[in-house]
């Protein structure tokens, strides 16, 4: 048996076998350019199969050493790859810059961080394990865009409606391009560096000669407009790295915007961070301990076991301790069912995060029937559990060598489910008035009750919702 086949056998015993299934056949058989930077989201609907069971099955293959991990910093704008790390930990620039939207954006790990997974050469060699020997095609689909664009097969012939001239320049090369510029604007733009240049092509058409000097280096100078007027142009090109750069000359019309504006699902960094199976398997190589990385929209679920210094004197610390136990592990598996991921446990209560709000909502509701089906296999009222939900924006940090949470909508979560009965689930406007909660609760014929309740901490009043 060779070291990659003794690898997926061990792959077999830790995710769901249709899952490792398929990436076998992958890694046996697929194209070179679909084990580069793979979306595990888009991977499992192209094989048919339920995302969490991809993703696990992922990481369990990432954490063997069959894949590299990777987080990738995102321009929101042209989905291009600002910046690729091998750990979150280097995440850590104020504003990441994109030349081909001339804007900068400050990382946030909903949108702007992706997760992809490219098999290590000693499983399989692939030609994107060499990008600067990929056709300038390939460079675009492969390295530059990001696997949340959704790029057609015929990818050279979308590239062509909108380029004027492209080059490959070696390292230290020069080069000398005669182009007619047309009527619009006009974009040099170098995938590699990210070097741009714009040209504002408008007036009189000309038929005297412009030149114009571009660099290609590893500084990121800004971005900057000439004024040209339609006519002969003389672009001389020097590429000053120490890599081969693929400078082009692009229209900005229609054609460019219409393929930037085709995107699909890709999994972010929130979503893994909200995820069980990479809190358990990677669960130090996330930030650094002064590392705050913001998140726009998260949802934390925080539960509480009612009366549970009651129930130890009534059955004694022994029996007390394996009925937490239990209840522990239900709410563990109710989250990470629900694709969420138990941050911590305190005492007797549990703090859990989940990327969207129904999902948060779905587990409580969950979480309620268990509780109720344990209570009565035991004839009792011991496991009575109170809810909290809201969701809001929030920082990742790490707090005692593990990754945590912090801000306003951490505290009022945790406020919100102090009002709580053993009963009733707390929730905030936010998660009601999410489209697809609005819809749980509908099919559960739930009908919330609104209130406005004073939280310790918060200043006004906060309207929530009781679900009862």
């Amino acid at each position: 048996m060779s070291e990659t086949e003794a690898l997926f056998s061990v792959l077999r015993q830790s995710a769901d076998a249709d899952c490792v299934a398929a990436i076998e056949a992958a890694v046996r058989e697929a194209p070179d350019r679909e084990l580069c930077r793979i979306n595990p989201l888009d991977f499992a609907t192209k094989h048919g199969l339920g995302e969490e069971h991809t993703i696990a099955a992922f990481l369990h293959a990432a954490r063997l050493g069959l894949f590299d991990l990777s987080w990738n910093v995102l321009c929101p704008g042209c989905g291009g790859v600002l910046d690729v790390s091998t750990t979150l930990k280097s995440v850590n620039r104020e504003e990441y810059d994109c030349g081909l939207c001339a804007a900068g954006y400050k990382p946030t790990l909903d949108e702007m961080v992706e997760v992809t997974f490219t098999v290590i050469p000693r499983v399989r060699r692939i030609e994107g394990h060499n990008p600067d020997t990929l056709p300038e095609v390939e460079y675009y689909r492969q390295i530059f865009w990001s696997s949340g664009v959704d790029l057609p097969e015929t990818l050279g012939e979308s590239l062509a409606e909108f380029t004027i001239e492209s080059i490959e320049l070696p390292p230290g090369g020069k080069a000398v391009l005669s182009v007619q510029l047309p009527n619009d604007f006009v974009i040099v733009f170098d995938p590699v560096t990210h070097g741009t240049q714009f040209l504002d092509v408008k007036g009189e058409p000309t038929r005297e000669r412009q030149s114009l000097s571009m660099v290609f280096n590893n500084v990121k100078a800004p971005v900057g407009t000439v004024e040209m007027r339609p006519g002969p142009l003389r672009l001389s090109l020097e590429n000053r790295t120490d890599r081969r750069v693929l400078p082009a000359l692009w229209i900005a019309a229609d054609p460019l915007h219409h393929l930037l504006g085709k995107r699909k699902p890709f999994l972010t960094a929130k979503r893994l961070l909200s995820n069980q199976t990479f809190r358990d398997i990677f669960r130090t190589d996330t930030l650094d301990v002064d590392q705050r990385l913001k998140i726009t929209s998260l949802t934390f679920l925080f539960t509480d076991l009612k009366g549970s210094t009651a129930l130890y004197e009534r059955v004694g610390d022994l029996v007390a301790y394996d009925l937490v136990r239990q209840h522990f592990r239900v709410l563990h598996e109710v989250v990470a069912a629900e694709a969420g991921a138990v941050v911590k446990t305190i005492g007797d209560a549990v703090m859990a995060t989940f990327s969207t709000p129904d999902r948060a909502l779905a587990a409580a509701l969950r979480m309620r029937e268990e509780m109720t089906r344990i209570n009565a296999e035991r004839h009792s009222e011991d496991f009575l559990l109170k809810i909290g939900i809201h969701e809001g924006p929030c920082l990742a940090v790490t707090l005692n060598n593990s990754q945590d949470y912090f801000g306003q909508t951490v505290n009022l979560a945790a406020r919100v489910q102090g009002l709580a009965s053993s009963r009733a689930i707390f929730v905030t406007k936010s998660v009601v008035e999410n489209p697809r909660s609005a819809k749980i609760l509908e099919s559960s014929g739930l009908h919330p009750t609104m209130q406005h309740a004073a939280l310790r901490g918060i200043a006004d009043a906060t309207t929530v919702y009781e679900i009862p």
